[in-house]
C-alpha cells in the first residue's frame, strides 16, 4: 500500500506546509493555503526515456574547459513573428509555457504553428476542446498537414505511451491546468497537480530533445495560474496580451534562456487565423486629417525592434475638485513623475486639471523613450496647439527636467525616415557617434524641457 499523505499548498506561489496557516510565509498572501492529498509512489513513477533515442547523454563531471559548444539546434517556423519572439526559431529540447486571457486566441495561434510544419512530427494534446471542434478549427484556418496529430486526453501516463509510439518532435499541450497525473492524488488544476505534470514534460523535453509548448491560463491580476514555481522550471515564458475589443494581439517574450527576453511579436486576428504585421508601426500610427492637439509619435524599441507609437493626451479643467489620472498603456507613477516635473521646471500648473493618457493601438510600453513624447503630448494639449505634423521623439526626461540620451539611437532615427517624418527631436547626450550627414531626416537636439517647449509653442 502506498504511503499518502497531506500538504498545504499556496495557491499563488506553490509554497508547502506540512500545517495550515493564515499567511503565506514566502509570498504574504492571506488565505490561500489549500489542503491537497499528495501520494508518493516512487515504485511505479519511471521516465521510461532510456531507449526513446539512440543517442546517450553523459552524466558524469566534466570540466568547464572540456565542454564543446554548439549551436543551438533550433526548428525555423513559418511565422516570422514566433521565430522573433522565441530569438530565431523553436530550440530542440526547449519547454516553453504560454499564458493569455480566455478567447485571446492562444489556442488558434499555436494550432496554426503545429499545422504549418509540414516536414514536422506534432503531437497537438488538447485536454479542453473535443478532436470535433480542433478539427473545425483547423478547417476555418484552411491549413493541411498529414504529419499533424491530435490526442484528446487529460491523463499523462496515456499522454507519455502515446507520445512514445509516435516520437513527435513538437509537443503542443492545450493546456497545463487540465492535466492530471496518476501519482499526485489531488484535483486538476491544482498547484501540486500542474507543478509535477509541468516536471514530467520537463523531464521528457530535456532527456529526448523534444519541444514542448504548454499553454496556461492567467489569473485576474494577469499572472499564469498556478504556483510562481511554474515560470521558474521552463525555459521560456511567453504572455498572449491584447484588447478583444480590437483585433491586434502582442506576444511578449517574459523569459528567454535562448534569447532576449524584451522581445515582442504582433498578430492580427482575422477569420482564418492570425497574421503576423510585419510594419507594426504603420498600425500603431492613427490614421487622420486634421491635426489634432494632443497628440505626439514616439520613437521605441521593444527587443530588437524599432516601433513608432502614437501618444494620446487629454488636459481638462477638473470638475470635481479631486483631479484625475487616468492612462492606458503607460505607468501611472511614471506619468504622476512627468506631471510634477512640467509643474516645478514648467511652472505649468497641472493641478487642477484632469490628465487622461492613451498608447494607440493596445499596446503597453516600458521604454523610457517615451517620456519626451508624453510631455510633448501633454503640453500640447495643456496648451491647445497641435504639434508639426511629421515630427516625431526620442528621449528620457530626468527630475531635473533634462533630457537624456537612449540607447540604439540611430534605429530609432532610421525607422522614423522609413515611416516619411521630417524631423525627430532627441537628446543632446546623444549627439556623439551620431552621424546626421547620413540620415535624409533633421534630427534636432535638445538638452532640457524648456527649450523643447520654447521650439514646439
Amino acid at each position: 500500500m502506498s504511503k499518502t499523505k497531506t500538504a498545504f499548498f499556496c495557491q499563488q506561489c506553490g509554497y508547502e506546509s506540512v500545517k495550515w496557516v493564515g499567511q503565506c510565509p514566502s509570498c504574504g498572501n492571506w488565505n490561500t493555503l489549500v489542503e491537497e492529498l499528495v501520494q508518493k509512489d516512487t515504485g511505479t513513477k519511471n521516465n521510461g526515456w532510456k531507449d526513446y533515442n539512440t543517442e546517450k547523454r553523459s552524466n558524469k563531471t566534466v570540466s568547464l574547459g572540456e565542454i564543446k559548444t554548439n549551436e543551438e539546434e533550433r526548428l525555423l517556423t513559418n511565422d516570422t513573428e514566433l521565430n522573433r519572439v522565441l530569438g530565431g526559431g523553436i530550440v530542440a529540447g526547449s519547454l516553453v509555457l504560454v499564458g493569455g486571457e480566455p478567447g485571446i486566441g492562444k489556442s488558434t495561434l499555436f494550432l496554426q504553428v503545429g499545422l504549418w510544419q509540414k516536414d514536422t512530427t506534432v503531437l497537438y494534446i488538447s485536454g479542453e476542446e473535443s478532436e470535433q471542434q480542433i478539427k473545425m478549427r483547423a478547417d476555418r484556418l484552411q491549413l493541411i498537414n498529414e504529419n499533424f496529430y491530435l490526442l484528446t486526453e487529460t491523463s499523462t501516463q496515456v499522454i507519455f505511451q502515446e507520445i512514445k509510439k509516435l516520437k513527435p518532435q513538437l509537443v503542443i499541450v492545450d493546456s497545463i491546468q487540465t492535466l492530471q497525473t496518476p501519482f499526485i492524488d489531488s484535483s486538476p488544476g491544482s498547484v501540486s497537480q500542474i507543478r509535477e505534470c509541468a516536471a514530467e514534460f520537463q523531464r521528457f523535453a530535456k532527456e529526448t530533445n523534444t519541444a514542448v509548448f504548454l499553454i496556461g491560463h492567467i489569473t485576474k491580476d494577469g499572472s499564469i495560474a498556478g504556483p510562481k514555481i511554474l515560470e521558474h522550471m521552463v525555459d521560456t515564458v511567453l504572455q498572449f496580451e491584447g484588447d478583444r475589443h480590437y483585433t491586434y494581439r502582442i506576444l511578449r517574450t517574459l523569459k528567454n534562456r535562448f534569447g532576449s527576453a524584451a522581445e515582442l511579436g504582433i498578430y492580427e486576428m482575422t477569420d482564418t487565423g492570425m497574421r503576423g504585421v510585419l510594419n507594426p508601426s504603420e498600425i500603431l500610427i492613427s490614421q487622420k486629417e486634421d491635426q489634432l492637439s494632443g497628440i505626439a509619435i514616439a520613437a521605441t524599441i521593444e527587443g530588437m525592434r524599432p516601433l513608432l507609437i502614437e501618444v494620446q493626451a487629454l488636459v481638462t479643467q477638473s470638475v470635481y475638485g479631486t483631479p484625475q489620472r487616468t492612462v492606458t498603456g503607460f505607468d501611472l507613477r511614471r506619468l504622476q513623475l512627468l506631471l510634477a516635473v512640467l509643474e516645478k521646471r514648467g511652472g505649468f500648473h497641472f493641478g487642477m486639471k484632469d490628465v487622461f493618457l492613451n498608447i494607440a493601438g493596445g499596446i503597453k510600453v516600458e521604454d523610457p523613450s517615451i517620456d519626451l513624447a508624453v510631455l510633448c503630448a501633454l503640453l500640447s494639449s495643456y496648451e491647445d496647439v497641435a504639434l508639426p505634423q511629421p515630427i516625431c521623439f526620442a528621449g528620457e526626461v530626468g527630475l531635473s527636467g533634462e533630457i537624456r540620451a537612449v540607447n540604439r539611437i540611430e534605429q530609432r532615427i532610421a525607422e522614423a525616415e522609413k515611416l516619411g517624418f521630417e524631423k525627430i527631436i532627441v537628446s543632446k547626450y546623444n549627439q556623439k557617434g551620431l552621424a546626421k550627414q547620413k540620415f535624409n531626416i533633421e534630427v534636432v537636439t535638445m538638452g532640457r524641457v524648456e527649450e523643447v517647449y520654447q521650439y514646439l509653442f
